[in-house]
């Protein structure tokens, strides 16, 4: 076994070497996820696939852009009834964000190669930002049947998401000993960094609430509850009960459920615009701009690496330029 593993040792190339060497400086050095890592393997695989080189130094301007060419063309298999669409410049953009990296990191090792910085992303169109209305958050929180465990569990998670800005998986990654007796409470985000998030009073009456009711020993903050009818004498509540769901290794709701959640209370609200828990995220953070926050500080409060994202907020939030765009236009034909 181990003679196989010299021989295909030996018989890689000298920029598949490389390239696996680089992979585990991303998982080990960078501490980077497995699932970042799988994804720079699929990347700089298909680089490598397509172009056919087996030396770093093979890597030259001509060859990245005739790549860069291919990736252009790429098209996505249609659906019945509707035309393949080219492959989008943002996913063009990670292959290129792949093989950049790589390209740092054989620099930073002294190996021949073409120069990092001769890599340029493709131009992608500005992000447009999913909002929904000060009423429809309204009503989208109002929706959820206290009554219910399942409806004290969704309103918790409605509270929390707008109150701290979470992320979907961060929000499913809570622990039921969360400590609701403070306002605010750690959590770990993306690239492993642990930033602080702040309870709002409607937030955490809601979890203390939700948390009152539940029966379980499972260590999640929000749990799967499964609907059951009751036997016998029904008596008030419609004829069924809650209970969570068993004979799992966990309960713990998943970033797909949520999901789901808030697509149901979008529907049972009379919400037509589409709700996801990133979209109450937006409004946690437009919210907070709009009543006088600072960038760098929303900043923090979402996690984002650079503030560069976050300053996609400022395009709804800029009160400033809507409050001189009143004063000052069309000044002559109001006075007519």
């Amino acid at each position: 076994m181990s003679h196989n593993i010299a021989q295909s040792v030996k018989k890689s190339s000298e920029i598949e070497r490389l390239k696996t060497e680089f992979l585990q400086y991303v998982e080990i050095e960078k501490g980077r996820s497995l699932s970042t890592v799988s994804n720079y393997d699929h990347y700089l695989s298909r680089f490598l696939d397509n172009t056919g080189i087996k030396k770093p130094e093979e890597v030259t301007d001509d060859l990245v852009r005739n790549f860069r060419l291919w990736l252009n063309r790429q098209t996505s298999i249609a659906e019945k009834g509707q035309a393949p669409t080219a492959m989008k410049k943002k996913t063009q953009n990670y292959y290129l964000i792949a093989l950049r990296s790589f390209l740092k990191y054989l620099a930073r090792r002294g190996v021949t190669s073409l120069p990092p910085d001769r890599i340029e992303l493709a131009k992608v169109p500005e992000r447009s930002l999913d909002l929904i209305s000060a009423e429809d958050l309204r009503r989208l929180f109002t929706a959820p049947d206290l009554s219910t465990l399942r409806g004290l569990r969704d309103k918790a998670i409605l509270e929390l998401l707008f109150s701290t800005g979470l992320r979907v998986s961060e929000l499913c990654g809570l622990s039921r000993d969360l400590n609701i007796h403070h306002d605010e409470f750690s959590v770990r985000g993306k690239g492993d960094k642990i930033r602080v998030v702040f309870l709002s009073n409607d937030a955490r009456q809601a979890v203390k609430t939700y948390l009152a009711k539940r029966e379980d020993m499972d260590d999640a903050l929000f749990v799967q509850i499964l609907k059951e009818k009751k036997e016998g004498n029904t008596g008030k509540g419609g004829g069924s009960t809650q209970k969570l769901a068993q004979n799992k290794d966990s309960l713990r709701l998943t970033s797909r459920s949520v999901e789901r959640i808030l697509k149901f209370y979008a529907v049972k609200a009379g919400i037509s615009k589409k709700v996801t828990p990133h979209v109450i995220r937006h409004s946690f953070a437009t919210d907070l701009l709009r009543n006088g926050a600072d960038l760098r500080s929303v900043q923090m409060l979402l996690g984002h690496a650079n503030i560069a994202t976050t300053q996609i907020y400022t395009h709804v939030t800029d009160t400033e330029l809507r409050n001189v765009h009143k004063k000052f236009h069309n000044k002559n034909h109001d006075n007519k």
